[in-house]
């Protein structure tokens, strides 16, 4: 590289620590020393490889950069500034009340994917923006920044193997491997062929470099440029707080702010003005796309008995059929989920992510920032594994589909490990979430395609037992609705249930009724958002409301009803799982937890 080049990309480098330690300072926060150590690393990137035109951040040849160490925000910032998009005002507006460049990057700001911070977590999406590459037969790339603190996190390494297996030519893992944390030395420290024998055991081409070479480090892109058939990783040993002896290789200066940036940035050699030309990508072709024809949901005759995760299967094949945008993953667990009806029809729209649930949310994450719509699956107890990726789907504003099968005591034998029990309190607890949770096969394809254009994180719970067919076929069920199954003048309370419990509803309103005692029933299959009016002339009507869900009592069906009515004042008792079930019939579990028919009439007669 010339001279004049080496000297260019010196001075940027330093600008960014500069406008890093500023910002910072500022803000009176910060991570300043995490991002002057992989200064010159983002220098050379943009300066030389990146191929991003930020007047149009939906540019489909654009190349994806993704600081999975959110934390380095400041130099995220700073790179923005010296490109021209972000003014020194907005620059030292940092971590303020209503600024774009928040403490931790969010799609706030047009040209950031994915929310990032909570570590571990930008390779696995970076992983699934390298699959959407694939799947459009577009050429951008998919550049990632990792701290090497993070490589601790197990998500690191289902991203690594998927990756590999994968052969994801397209991804560049960039690691700053500056060897202190937050409380004090990494595991690996700089011993930096620790980590290239753990990736290249995955099948990732390794490259070890020194950091603050601008020579070596534009020699590693472009040989990760260059590289086919299989991902790059760059190892960077550096230093943090690089340039500043006051904070340089020196333990307990995370997370803060310099105690003197005056005297910093003119160590650093003062503030500068230099600028980055970030290359436009060459025209790309248009992203591929499947061919896409009129939607014919399945249709299931009322009375036939019919699970619905196998409804979901069905549905998704035909949505599959309707809209060639759609896509499906599962945690190889297809066969039970039902997603293998999909993977059979459209092979090259279906990812087999094996047991890695953190990398199947994170791949559907990353297929998102594309434009794609995926649904990923597997049993509801198994996405608590997942709970930090779907935290920060939310957060992202990311629009994913997970789908839940085998939920609740309802499983039947297989006992409490496989029981997803939990799962509608941690989904309805997520910012802009949608919660459903399905009683029949009919319902639970109109839910299917109902999906499809819900924004945010939406959740479907599907059932492993057979259940009877009530609606009628191409019935709609908007989201935030519900149906009113049971009602008459003479009610004298109303039982709110979803999903399998509607079945023992309607059995114990029949029976109440038989013995003189007539109760509405309500199917809330929208579980967030509910149904308040709905729910709110019930409680004025009756004055009683009895909810029944195969859940926890914390959080799920229940306490939604609870939020919607509560300043109503109507008398609220919830039935739900309390207790630890162990191994039995389907039938005998929903007995054991007091959530069945009997349990229902009981409940009843004994409020009245």
């Amino acid at each position: 590289m010339p001279e004049r080049d080496l000297q260019y990309l010196a001075e940027l480098a330093a600008q960014l620590r500069v406008d890093s330690v500023r910002a910072a300072a500022a803000a009176g926060s910060g991570h300043p020393t995490s991002s002057m150590s992989a200064a010159d690393l983002m220098a050379v990137l943009f300066a030389c490889h990146l191929r991003y035109d930020f007047t149009d951040p939906g540019n489909p040849a654009n190349d994806h950069l993704i600081f999975s160490k959110g934390h380095a925000s400041p130099l995220l910032y700073s790179l923005y500034k010296a490109a021209g998009i972000v003014d020194d005002e907005e620059l030292l507006s940092f971590r303020k009340r209503g600024s774009r460049l928040e403490g931790h990057p969010t799609p706030r700001l047009p040209w950031v994917d994915v929310a990032t911070g909570s570590l571990g977590q930008g390779l696995p999406i970076g992983v699934g923006v390298a699959m959407a590459g694939r799947l459009e037969r577009l050429p951008y790339r998919v550049w990632v920044l990792c701290g090497d603190s993070e490589l601790a996190e197990g998500s690191i390494w289902e991203a690594a193997e998927h990756a590999g297996d994968e052969g994801l030519a397209n991804l560049t893992a960039i690691v700053d491997v500056n060897r202190l944390g937050q409380r004090g030395p990494t595991r690996h420290g700089w011993d930096i062929g620790a980590y290239a024998r753990r990736f290249g055991a995955f099948g990732w081409h390794t490259i070890e470099i020194d950091g603050h070479d601008p020579g070596q480090i534009d020699f590693a892109l472009s040989d990760a440029c260059n590289t086919r058939r299989r991902p790059t990783v760059i190892l960077a040993k550096t230093r943090k707080g690089e340039g500043v002896v006051e904070v340089e290789n020196r333990e307990g200066a995370h997370g803060k702010a310099l105690k003197d940036p005056g005297k910093a940035v003119e160590e650093l050699g003062g503030p500068r003005d230099v600028r980055v030309e970030v290359r436009a990508p060459e025209k790309a072709p248009t992203p591929h796309r499947f061919e896409s024809g009129q939607l014919e949901l399945p249709a299931y005759k009322v009375g036939d008995k019919v699970a619905t995760r196998a409804a979901y299967g069905e549905a998704l094949k035909a949505l599959g059929a309707a809209r060639g945008d759609v896509v499906a993953l599962d945690g190889e667990v297809a066969d039970s989920t039902k997603t293998e009806t999909f993977g059979a029809a459209f092979p090259e729209r279906f990812f087999e992510m094996y047991i890695a649930e953190q990398q199947m949310v994170a791949a559907a994450v990353g297929l998102q920032v594309r434009g794609w719509k995926p649904y990923a699956a597997t049993f509801a107890a198994f996405f608590t594994r997942a709970h930090d990726f779907i935290r920060m789907a939310a957060v992202s504003r990311a629009s994913i589909r997970l789908v839940g099968s085998h939920a609740g005591v309802a499983i039947g034998e297989d006992g409490p490990s496989q029981m997803g029990l939990e799962d509608l309190a941690m989904l309805r607890a997520l910012y802009g979430s949608t919660v459903l949770y399905p009683c029949d096969a009919n319902q639970t394809a109109a839910l299917v395609a109902e999906m499809a254009d819900v924004e945010g994180v939406s959740y479907l719970r599907t059932t492993r037992g057979s259940t009877p067919v009530i609606y009628e076929p191409g019935e709609r069920f908007p989201v935030g609705g519900s149906r009113v199954l049971r009602h008459s003048p003479d009610d004298r309370a109303t039982i709110v249930a979803a999903g399998v419990t509607v079945h023992e509803a309607l059995a114990a309103a029949d029976e109440l009724a038989a013995s003189g005692v007539p109760v509405g029933v309500i199917d809330l299959y929208s579980v967030k958002p509910v149904d308040a009016a709905a729910l709110a002339e019930a409680a004025t009507t009756t004055g009683t409301l009895i909810t029944v869900e195969d859940h926890r009592l914390e959080g799920g069906l229940g306490d939604a009803v609870m939020d919607a009515v509560c300043e109503l004042g109507p008398r609220v008792t919830k039935l739900g799982v309390t207790g630890l079930p162990g191994s039995a019939t389907p039938e005998e579990q929903l007995s054991d937890a007091r959530i069945d028919r009997h349990a229902i009439v009981a409940a009843v007669k004994r409020l009245l």
